[in-house]
């Protein structure tokens, strides 16, 4: 770096190798004068010439030196006063730019959160399906336990019975598990009146007929499910009418009940022979459905019944209400005797009201002060008072 008037300055700045070109020219220049010396005094004034007009050269490049230095003043500030506004442009682009960022990354934060909250919530819906999902298939799997054995499949039918009796009868219309004078134990007894007498419920469940007859899969298989079927329920059928129809105790029939609406299906489509023999033996087999209308129709002929019972104290009661309809009849016509020698009383006391009235009106219209006292004292004799 050179320092020239004040200014510095690289030493490849052009302004530099210019002054280094004019120095050497100078140089030279010095060179030949000092060389000239002993030449003539008249080839002396030629070149003090040349030496003042090199000299106002030297000005004349000094004073452009110094515009030029001038003028790369003004350059150089220019410049940094660009670059200031440039610094400011960007800086006030780049915080913009922060900012948009800045909105950007919080919205997609809020999204973020928001659809993670929705996440959460739809898992812990799926967790709670879930939930529901074992819980029924562990009560199916307790209700296959509870049907795979013969104890607890008839309590489950003998709970169904139980249900629908209780929503179709009156609660001393019935007797649940009750023992015959024979010594067998009925599921449940109707106590319907005679005839047809009480009646028999017995619920029975054969399951694994059924089931057999739903997996097989072969024409063989169908057949022996089919007998088995046939087997299981006659069975039934002559149990019940064996056990449960007591001469002179109970209704010459009784209810085979089947808590299951695809079993009673099944024996109708398929084994109406089975349907037959048990209208033979008066073992009618009912639904849980057909139960609740045969239930209802029991329900409608108890009522009966006890109105048929209720009948003597119901015309005993009818006797009395006509006495009582009677007494009545005669208060009233003696209340409207009353009533008819009111209103003629009230008539008389019209009529007295009426001539009183007429009177005081006469009276009102007298104008006592233009009455004579001759016509005074006549007025108020013995003729006036006639």
């Amino acid at each position: 770096m050179i320092t020239l008037f004040g200014q510095t300055y690289a030493w490849n700045d052009p302004e530099v190798l210019i002054l280094g070109a004019v120095a050497l020219v100078l140089l030279a220049l010095l060179l030949l004068i000092l060389r000239s010396v002993s030449r003539s005094a008249t080839a002396a004034e030629p070149l003090m010439r040349e030496i003042g007009w090199l000299s106002s050269r030297i000005q004349q490049l000094g004073d452009g030196q110094e515009r030029l230095a001038g003028g790369l003043h003004h350059v150089s500030e220019a410049q940094a006063i660009s670059q200031t506004a440039m610094l400011q442009v960007m800086e006030s682009r780049l915080t913009e730019v922060q900012r948009q960022m800045t909105e950007a990354l919080h919205g997609t934060s809020t999204r973020t959160a928001r659809s993670l909250g929705e996440l959460q919530t739809r898992l812990e819906t799926i967790d709670k399906a879930q939930a529901n999902i074992e819980k029924l298939s562990g009560n199916v799997l307790s209700l296959q336990d509870i049907l795979s054995n013969k104890q607890t499949r008839g309590a489950f039918g003998e709970i169904q019975l139980h249900d629908i009796v209780q929503k179709a009868l009156p609660k001393d219309a019935y007797t649940m598990q009750a023992t015959l004078s024979n010594g067998r134990r009925a599921d449940c007894l109707i106590h319907l009146p005679n005839p047809p007498g009480p009646i028999v419920i017995d619920a029975k469940f054969p399951l694994e007929a059924y089931e057999a007859i739903r997996r097989a899969d072969t024409p063989r298989g169908v057949q022996e499910a089919a007998q088995q079927m046939r087997t299981a329920v006659r069975a039934h059928i002559r149990a019940i009418a064996e056990k449960y129809i007591v001469e002179g105790e109970t209704a010459d029939g009784a209810l085979m009940f089947l808590p299951s609406e695809a079993v009673y299906a099944e024996l109708h489509a398929n084994f109406p022979e089975l349907v037959r023999e048990g209208f033979g033996v008066k073992v009618w087999i009912v639904s849980p459905t057909t139960c609740m209308a045969t239930l209802n129709t029991m329900r409608a002929v108890l009522k009966d019944a006890r109105m048929r019972e209720q009948a003597g104290a119901i015309r005993k009661e009818l006797a009395l209400l006509y006495g009582d309809v009677e007494r009545l009849g005669v208060r009233v016509e003696s209340l409207d005797r009353h009533f008819g020698q009111a209103a003629k009383d009230i008539e008389d006391i019209k009529v007295s009201s009426e001539k009183a009235g007429k009177r005081a009106r006469r009276l009102d219209n007298f104008d006592f002060e233009e009455i004579a006292p001759d016509e005074s004292a006549r007025v108020i004799g013995p003729q006036a008072a006639e």
